[in-house]
This record gives C-alpha cells, structure tokens and sequence, in this order.
C-alpha cells in the first residue's frame, strides 16, 4: 500500500508515518522501483498496533522502548509482557477519573436541570 492508502485507512497524517518510520517505530517500510514506500500488510499490523497504544496515552517513549525490545526476540518477552501490563494500570487509573469525572457532570447538570444551582 501506498503512504496515501495507508494514511486514509489508518487516519494517520502521511507526515507522522514517516515520523514513525525514522524514529524507528515502523521498521522495513519496502519502496519500489521510484524509491515510493509500498507498505507491506506486517507494516500495516504495526500501525494499527501503534494507532491503538497512542490511543491509549502510551508515550512515542513507551512504544519506541517496546518496539525495540521487540526487535531482540524472544528473550524480552518479560519485558514487553510488562510495559504493557504498566499501560493497561496507567490506562485503567484514567478510566476511573474519567468516569469520576463524568459522573461530577452528569450530577451537577441534574442540579441545573432540577433547579438547584
């Protein structure tokens, strides 16, 4: 797939894919014949991962330190198996004051709605 496919699909400017790339989160980007990237469908799993952790606040830090133990092999699993358990504790945390704080608002619109301000 051309940057143009993949940024449309993925909703991801083509800047930041090739921000991506030359940070090193998205490896083995082929290009053709003119030097065009023409992303493979294992680039495209990589996007989609990257699309879903940045979705969740994962840092560009978090994911490149993941990507790059990644890279190493099996040996790291442990570790990778970690900075994904922290995200999900990290994620969670900011589920719960976001529902906290949904549930403020949603309170204090009934006091509006009651005329109780």
């Amino acid at each position: 797939m051309k940057i143009k496919d993949v940024s449309e699909k993925f909703q991801i400017s083509p800047d930041t894919l090739r921000y991506y790339e030359k940070i090193g989160l998205i490896q083995d980007v082929p290009r053709d014949k003119n030097g065009i990237r023409d992303y493979t469908e294992e680039n495209c799993h990589t996007i989609s991962f990257i699309k879903c952790m940045r979705a969740a606040s994962v840092s560009i830090d978090g994911l490149s330190r993941y990507m790059e133990l990644l890279q190493q092999g099996d040996a790291t699993h442990a570790a990778r198996r970690q900075i994904l358990v922290d995200e999900r504790n990290h994620l969670e945390s900011r589920m719960k004051d976001m529902q906290d704080a949904l549930q403020h608002l949603n309170w204090k619109i009934k006091m509006y709605d009651e005329g109780k301000f």
